[in-house]
């Protein structure tokens, strides 16, 4: 299939494909609602800036983006690194970040950094999603505290209808149906319930194009650049999980590099028209992947649907229970921890569910994406480096004819291994003659060959003749380029 087909496939899809996307992206909008502006309020903005951004991060993302179905909008981790240059400099400061951020995403999409994920293991990953429905149902607990039993119940019913009415019908997502009924319920049988009013000022008119008011200048470059980077990196890295989390649920592949240069795109728009920067949402992204949404289709419904009932039907949405949106967000979490992980930490080797557990011990205290998923690859790296060097091993041996030391050395010799291979070999050794035999190992870097150089210049100080046999090309050229005290032809 070529790209032009591919790209028409997803979107033009089968009548009940188009009438899933739309409606599980009408679903995801109501689960955009209440985050974005908790959000808002994070990064000390007005939520209709976080709406806002939303509505045009989904249009451009839904055009421009790599992944089919994926929900972005103003999250969490962005808001986190905005909110000190809101404080410091204003909103003004914070659009132009925005517009600068977005450049440097489409710099790292044409540069293909997303082969940088490449690095996250199954365990970062599966603690990032962890993680994440952690702290989608922690982000709900505030809605829970300081209440009467009317919204315990009204949740305890949305939670019902969510999981029970699949089982009369699926033509329409239950979380739609949970909207529809608590609304209607709280309407027609007045009770002491949070309303989506009460969360935050409601957008009331379209957003508006505009260059952000700062000077064009390089103070204000050097004030925003540090911000800009910092959730340029982010949003990329919680995109690309999130896309990385949808093509497992979809069994599908997706462009990691063009979701970089879309989010870049979007970003930018975003600046443009008053709205923060954003990124994937995953607990939106896995409620529009589970009730059916599939194409790009549903992209776009979740940025448009969420203008419409915005400004248009704000009256009306403004009525919407938040227990009806705590429910929904429940079952998110819910669906979104991998519970069969647990099982795993049994059964899986222990390096695997210590860094599982890190990924989620850091991304649940830090409340940062980042910092979880940077200390799960570290350790990774780290329990890979100790696995690989305890494969290498020296064999020794003597052969009494010729007087010669014979060091049968196999596997890798690295950074993390040299000292290891160092220590097998004996200097005071009497033997006239030693042979090193490295037909059963690599040289990986300068480390390695510095440490094998060392050890044959102190032998031959000594008096004694070293023999290096068995080199494959790339060591050899390793030491061609590197050693001083050695410079053989492969054997």
């Amino acid at each position: 299939m070529t790209s032009f087909s591919r790209y028409r496939a997803e979107w033009f899809t089968t009548a009940a494909g188009a009438r899933r996307d739309i409606l599980a992206g009408m679903v995801g909008t109501f689960a955009l609602i209440p985050e974005v502006i908790a959000f808002s309020f994070v990064a000390g903005i007005d939520p209709e800036v976080g709406l806002f951004a939303s509505f045009v991060i989904g249009i451009v993302i839904a055009i421009a983006g790599g992944r089919p179905a994926m929900i972005s909008g103003a999250a969490g981790s962005v808001a986190l690194v905005a909110a000190a240059l809101v404080h410091a400099h204003g909103l003004s400061y914070l659009l132009a970040a925005t517009v600068l951020a977005g450049l440097l995403q489409i710099v790292f999409g044409l540069c293909k950094l997303d082969v940088l994920l490449r690095f996250v293991s199954r365990s970062v990953r599966t603690g990032f999603v962890n993680a994440l429905a952690i702290l989608i149902f922690s982000a709900q607990v505030p809605q829970l505290l300081g209440v009467d039993w009317h919204t315990y119940a009204m949740i305890a019913l949305g939670l019902a209808i969510i999981y029970l009415a699949p089982r009369v019908t699926k033509a329409v997502p239950s979380p739609l149906i949970c909207i529809v009924v608590l609304t209607a319920i709280s309407v027609l049988v007045p009770m002491p319930l949070r309303t989506i009013a009460d969360l935050g000022r409601l957008p009331d008119a379209l957003p508006r194009f505009g260059w952000p008011a700062v000077p064009l200048d390089w103070q204000s470059l050097a004030i925003i650049a540090p911000y800009a980077l910092a959730m340029a990196a982010v949003g990329l890295l919680e995109s690309m999980m999130t896309a990385t989390v949808v093509d497992d649920l979809t069994e599908t592949t997706s462009s990691k590099a063009r979701e970089c240069s879309g989010l870049g795109l979007a970003n930018i728009a975003a600046g443009l028209f008053g709205g923060i920067a954003g990124c994937g949402m995953i607990g939106q992204t896995v409620g529009n992947v589970r009730y059916g949404g599939r194409g790009r289709l549903s992209t776009l419904v979740a940025g448009v649907f969420l203008l419409v009932v915005m400004v248009p039907l704000r009256p009306w949405v403004a009525q919407v229970p938040v227990a009806a949106l705590v429910a929904i967000m429940i079952m998110v979490s819910i669906s979104t921890f991998a519970w069969g992980s647990l099982r795993d930490l049994v059964s899986h080797p222990k390096t695997s569910g210590a860094v599982m557990l890190a990924t989620v011990a850091v991304t649940v205290t830090t409340h940062d994406l980042s910092a979880g998923v940077a200390v799960g690859v570290l350790l990774s790296g780290v329990f890979f480096a100790f696995k690989v060097t305890r494969l290498m091993h020296v064999a020794v041996g003597y052969d009494a004819a010729t007087d010669t030391r014979l060091y049968r050395v196999s596997g890798q010799i690295f950074f993390a291994s040299a000292e290891i291979f160092a220590d097998h070999f004996d200097l005071a050794d009497d033997a006239r003659n030693v042979r090193i035999d490295l037909t059963a190992a690599h040289l990986w870097d300068v480390t390695a060959v510095g440490t094998l150089d060392e050890l044959v210049a102190r032998m031959r100080r000594h008096g004694i003749a070293v023999e290096l046999v068995g080199l494959n090309a790339a060591s050899a050229i390793l030491i061609d380029r590197h050693a001083q005290e050695m410079r053989v032809p492969a054997v």
